[in-house]
């Protein structure tokens, strides 16, 4: 993805106290489409495909293991429909959305990493120099990345990860995989995730399995929690939900690879 514009100068306001919490953009950064991001882009273009004129986009729709990936497709939507969205629903009761914004805002600060070393590899300078600059001014101004004071400035963060970076070096995007408790991916992105995960911060200050898993437990928890409404009346309006889901994913990583 290319870098849309230059960092535009931080407002004297922000310097004087953070802006009000604001929910961090989920479809960029770490992996880029949330399932219920992605289910409200599909809802939004229904009768929309993927070009198929050319061979990238034939490998784009490569789902060779379909057998394998629905299962874990129905896996998913069942532990989603009566394991997280219940729980999101009970810590929306106890946790303020204002704190819950806070709490996803932390979260993607501290992530800034992946973005900006996958913006130096793709040669994206503006994009590198917006996450450095947004990582300097959330974790100031905003109070340890609790405020996106950066986007008030009018610094929208970067939406490179390593899937990305491959793509931009030329690899193809390889079978289209859905794995038991993670998004849909293909095998290149699914490389990309792994590499992204060693550059998160996270990873070097947990350094025991267990510590790591229960911040990503309550990160996607408090992720659930901000998007409760999102997949409303998804499964009424849409047949074939696992075709539409890939159709929606890999339309997305397509839009994101050539940005």
């Amino acid at each position: 993805t290319r870098a849309p514009d230059e960092p535009k100068a931080a407002a004297p306001a922000v310097a004087q106290a953070p802006a009000a919490p604001t929910a961090p953009d989920a479809s960029a950064g770490d992996g880029a489409e949330r399932a219920p991001q992605l289910l409200a882009q599909t809802q939004r273009e229904p009768q929309e495909r993927v070009p198929t004129g050319g061979k990238a986009d034939v490998d784009e729709e490569y789902d060779p293991w379909e057998s394998f990936n629905e299962p874990m497709f129905e896996f998913n939507r069942k532990l989603d429909q009566y394991v997280l969205k219940p729980v999101a629903k009970g810590y929306n009761k106890v946790v303020n959305e204002n704190v819950q914004v806070m709490i996803a805002n932390g979260f993607d600060n501290i992530r800034f990493v992946p973005r900006l070393v996958n913006s130096l590899l793709q040669g994206k300078w503006h994009g590198a120099l917006r996450e450095f600059s947004r990582f300097v001014l959330n974790s100031t101004a905003g109070v340890g990345g609790l405020f996106d004071a950066a986007k008030h400035a009018g610094i929208e963060k970067s939406r490179e990860d390593f899937g990305q970076t491959l793509a931009d070096w030329g690899s193809g995007p390889g079978p289209y995989l859905i794995l038991p408790f993670l998004e849909p991916m293909t095998v290149r992105d699914g490389i990309g995730k792994g590499v992204d995960g060693v550059m998160d911060p996270l990873s070097w200050v947990l350094p025991f399995v267990w510590e790591r898993l229960t911040m990503k437990v309550m990160d996607t928890v408090n992720d659930r929690s901000l998007n409760l409404e999102l997949f409303q009346g998804f499964e009424e309006s849409v047949i074939d939900m696992y075709s539409a889901v890939r159709h929606g994913y890999l339309r997305r990583r397509e839009q994101l690879i050539k940005e």
